[in-house]
């Protein structure tokens, strides 16, 4: 796929490179792409709160043409990389508003949005939006990049206080983030004077997930860079399947079966059928 759909729609789809990050990292982050008018109107309507969808109702029956979460949904930006990471009419699984009250003295304890996930060419992204300011003293949401294709079940890491490289979000308002439904998590402790809103969609694709996005610039060096990115809490040996098991999905996203970072997927799938002479 080109850019066809961003020139007809203004949709911003992701490119190759932002793709494999996202492969590798578990997580986009987009920054501030909601304006600053729909924040002060997202505070409301999150305070209010947001009545529950029934699973697996599709975008335009869970939020009617107008709605807030509709419009939120429809900033290109984020209409691209929801385009880009589970296609066109995903499903709603399910959303929530998460209020961290000012001061309230505990966390969430680390964990992943799922039983143990068996698939390897398919996964559900949350989307995760933030309406304002997240300081270092809000806390904001913890994650562990590279987490997400180990497979543990949803509340096995809760025991983990900190791990080496994990991530605590500081971000401006408007800021949108989609995690791999897979991602190690947490919301952190509010030990500031603010309330804290965060409001979570969780999407489940409606078709196979293959070439969603802008491929241009499949053939990019910077792709195979992104994917064989490592992280510091990996274990030497061990750390090595998070490699394996992105080659894997890579290739699945691309339907490229001869993709492979330094023959890590190659050697061990390979299984000569010819009889010796």
């Amino acid at each position: 796929m080109t850019n066809t759909l961003e020139q007809t729609t203004g949709t911003r789809l992701l490119s190759s490179v932002r793709m494999a990050r996202f492969v590798a990292h578990g997580s986009l982050r987009l920054d501030a792409v909601v304006p600053p008018e729909m924040n002060a109107e997202g505070m409301e309507v999150l305070s209010e709160g947001l009545p529950g969808v029934p699973y697996g109702s599709p975008v335009p029956d869970a939020y009617p043409a107008g709605s807030f979460v509709r419009r939120l949904l429809e900033l290109p930006a984020v209409a691209g990389a929801l385009h880009s990471l589970v296609g066109p009419g995903p499903s709603v699984d399910h959303h929530a508003v998460h209020i961290r009250e000012p001061r309230e003295g505990q966390a969430q304890p680390l964990h992943g949005d799922a039983i143990i996930d068996v698939r390897t060419d398919a996964f559900d992204v949350q989307l995760m939006y933030y309406p304002q300011d997240v300081t270092l003293d809000m806390g904001g949401t913890l994650s562990v990049p590279g987490s997400h294709l180990r497979r543990t079940n949803e509340s096995d890491t809760g025991r983990y206080q900190n791990l080496r490289g994990q991530s605590r979000l500081v971000c401006p308002a408007g800021t949108v983030v989609f995690l791999h439904h897979g991602l190690w998590h947490g919301g952190r402790r509010n030990d500031s004077d603010t309330v804290r809103y965060m409001f979570k969609i969780r999407f489940n694709p409606a078709v196979r997930q293959r070439r969603l996005w802008d491929t241009s610039d499949l053939g990019d060096p910077r792709v195979a860079e992104e994917l064989g990115t490592t992280f510091p809490w990996y274990e030497h040996a061990t750390g090595r399947l998070e490699v394996y098991n992105r080659v894997l999905l890579w290739r699945s996203l691309t339907g490229d079966d001869s993709f492979d970072l330094d023959h890590w997927v190659t050697r061990v799938s390979n299984r000569p059928q010819g009889d010796a002479v």
